[in-house]
């Protein structure tokens, strides 16, 4: 199979590239799959995308720009490339913000997967969020109640257009439930999100040498805030007998341009803070492999959480807000982590210092992530998207001709005679 993937991916810096990354790498080294046709978004002036890979022994990759954030055309954009190209099927690995966060350039650019699958291929959107369950306020989109009445109802058409795909994947239960419930859909279905980087056991599981190191990584600014583990840190470092360097990697959320200079700006005086910016595919797990524990600073989530899963593979604890989807995906997928209320700064500290008074607490807790990372690669993830594939495919092929025999039928070559009576017989 011809595999086209419309997403974001390294080296731009959209939501969801680092997933993009992970999920490109295992299609590649599929069988199934001939080559694999990445539709990515434009870079900024000054970036490219790398030439086309062809490393033997793997599916090519091929990059193909042909959509820009915040850009009114995409949806139109997209299926020209996808005509163009004629992929076998197409998946779109997106969030309700991928295409713009402007509310016109983002809701026009979820009419994509409606349009490319008038073209005739399997469609299937994998879908991180739902705006049902999004708090707008809290993730950068509005503040006011007649626009978030406005927002929602763009939602709901958007999510409605979205599920007129072949499959809708979502990656919680209480989503599939949500669009099954809500939305009246029959083609939404559970996916797992999956182990970044299957197969690859951490070094240790002990710390390197030098300032216990606490991490957050993401893109920042929504409801993704750093400035309560700032404070949080501060209060630690006060009562800590041990060095510690708070590291905060990543870069703004494009809904908040500007945040994290700000940030820098106002806790300049903080001894031990470090911003790294943006952090290459290959410096991801190393980061995470310096690190004691993870902290996710959110104040309300959109579904699952890459970081976790991140910190999983890496096998090291996290410190995680009481927030309804956080704590939903940690019993569901056997992650264990320490609690503490969003945007409490005494209450972050206190869970980051059960985790450095108990470096015995803290391993525990590193392993059983590790092990709930390991249970499902992300190998077996894509085989489950390929198979999907493979039976949408199969559903589209026309039905095989009844073969004709060759011989024709012949008259019957029957000579009508005048019946004899009686006596000419004798």
């Amino acid at each position: 199979m011809r595999i086209a993937l419309v997403t974001t991916f390294p080296p731009g810096g959209g939501s969801l590239n680092e997933y993009a990354f992970h999920v490109v790498r295992s299609l590649r080294q599929k069988p199934e799959v001939s080559e694999v046709l990445l539709l990515v978004d434009e870079l900024p002036a000054g970036q490219s995308y790398p030439p086309d890979d062809e490393t033997p022994g793997l599916a090519p990759l091929r990059y193909r720009p042909c959509w820009r954030f915040e850009t009114l055309g995409n949806a139109l954009r997209i299926r020209r490339m996808v005509r163009q190209l004629q992929p076998d099927a197409l998946l779109f690995n997106i969030q309700f913000a991928s295409f713009g966060r402007g509310k016109l350039a983002g809701a026009l650019g979820l009419a994509a997967p409606l349009l490319a699958k008038t073209l005739g291929l399997p469609v299937v959107v994998l879908l991180h969020n739902l705006m049902d369950t999004v708090d707008l306020k809290s993730a950068g989109f509005t503040g006011n109640p007649l626009v978030e009445r406005v927002i929602r109802a763009a939602g709901t058409l958007a999510t409605r257009l979205l599920l007129r795909a072949d499959l809708v994947a979502v990656t919680m239960p209480k989503y599939v439930e949500l669009l099954e419930g809500r939305y009246g859909a029959t083609n939404a279905i559970l996916a797992p999100h999956g182990a970044f980087d299957e197969g690859v056991l951490p070094p240790t599981f002990e710390l390197p040498p030098g300032p216990l190191r606490i991490l957050t990584f993401g893109k920042f600014g929504t409801y993704k805030k750093v400035d309560t583990l700032i404070e949080a840190f501060q209060l630690l470092a006060k009562r800590s007998a041990d060095p510690l360097e708070l590291v905060i990697a990543g870069t703004d959320s494009p809904n908040t341009p500007g945040y994290l200079a700000s940030v820098q700006e106002r806790y300049n005086h903080v001894a031990g803070l470090r911003f790294t910016g943006y952090v290459p595919e290959e410096a991801v797990a190393p980061l995470f492999h310096e690190a004691a524990m993870v902290v996710i600073p959110y104040t309300s989530t959109t579904g699952s959480s890459g970081v976790l899963h991140q910190a999983g593979r890496s096998g090291r604890a996290v410190v995680l807000p009481r927030l309804g989807d956080l704590a939903d995906l940690i019993a569901e997928e056997g992650y264990s982590g320490v609690f503490f209320e969003p945007e409490n700064a005494w209450s972050l500290a206190e869970a980051m210092a059960k985790l450095i008074d108990d470096p015995t607490y803290r391993q525990e807790l590193a392993q059983r992530n590790y092990a709930a990372a390991r249970g499902l690669p992300m190998s077996d993830v894509v085989d489950w998207y390929l198979l999907h594939f493979q039976t949408l495919l199969h559903q589209r092929a026309p039905a095989p001709a009844i073969a004709q025999p060759d011989v024709a039928l012949a008259k019957p070559q029957v000579a009508l005679t005048k019946p004899q009576s009686a006596q000419s017989r004798k």
